[in-house]
């Protein structure tokens, strides 16, 4: 399979609806599987018609994690990801890992994941780089490189304790033990439960692109700077958003659609 079917891309009213499709693998990670979502988000980035971004796997499983094929080279000293040709990157990820997870981080609008079955390991750091996670019930998340005599190295290490804080993030790992969909929520590993998670994110985007762009995006930005930047820095970039908001044609639309009690109509 050609690395660009492993991730399937469909953008229909602002919403990039986005599956890893490898379901017949649980959606394991193998080099092909990082190419292709590193290409997804790269594509997703440019495409100014793309409002909220859903991130699903195709099956019962968001991903369980490292394809086996790629245990066994690592018994014999090698590193399949590093094989891996990407395009270059200004961002703070390099590693293949790193930047097929972060690469939802870093796109200009919201990423919603939808997990349901297992999201163990290098699947659950996917879904850390997306900003909102709805999580089946009883869905099993796992922090499980430990089992392998490993360490999160999709940049888990460095998100998790913003989510859950440094102890539980350090239990997690340390431990690998498996969490249900609805302790993650209590461990603030996820955001919520639904028992039909993709449709409750696919919900949740449609109403995220029915606001205005330019101020969601903003939003991201900012959200994203926060605990990362010092009070300072945070509240003048904020007041540099909010400058450029106030008057702009889509703010202008925002207040008159609302005063007409009518459906906006915004600008890409």
């Amino acid at each position: 399979m050609a690395h660009e079917e492993r991730v399937q891309v469909a953008v229909k009213d602002g919403v990039a609806d986005v599956r890893l499709s490898r379901p017949e693998k649980r959606n394991a990670l193998d080099p092909a599987m990082f190419a292709a979502l590193v290409a997804a988000g790269e594509q997703l980035k440019t495409d100014t018609s793309v409002r909220a971004v859903v991130l699903a796997g195709e099956g019962p499983d968001f991903c369980a994690g490292l394809d086996f094929g790629s245990f066994r080279a690592m018994a014999a000293g090698e590193r399949l990801s590093a094989s891996v040709q990407l395009p270059p990157s200004a961002g703070p990820a390099r590693a293949t890992g790193q930047r097929a997870a972060f690469i939802w981080a870093e796109l200009p609008v919201p990423v919603i994941a939808a997990v349901q079955g297992n999201a163990l390991g290098g699947g659950l750091q996917i879904a850390l780089g997306a900003d909102i996670r709805i999580v089946a019930p009883d869905a099993t998340l796992s922090v499980l490189e430990i089992k392998w005599g490993l360490i999160p190295d999709m940049t888990g290490t460095q998100l998790l304790p913003e989510l859950v804080g440094r102890d539980v993030a350090k239990e997690l790992t340390l431990t690998g033990r498996r969490v249900s969909g609805e302790e993650a929520v209590t461990l603030g590993l996820a955001t919520r439960v639904d028992p039909d998670p993709r449709a409750a994110a696919l919900a949740m985007a449609a109403e995220i692109a029915g606001r205005s762009p330019h101020a969601v995006r903003a939003a991201k930005r900012l959200l994203d700077l926060a605990g990362r930047v010092d009070l300072a820095t945070g509240f003048a970039a904020e007041q540099d958003e909010i400058g450029a908001l106030i008057g702009s044609p889509n703010q202008v639309e925002a207040v008159t659609a609302a005063f007409e009690k009518r459906t906006p109509r915004f600008a890409d």
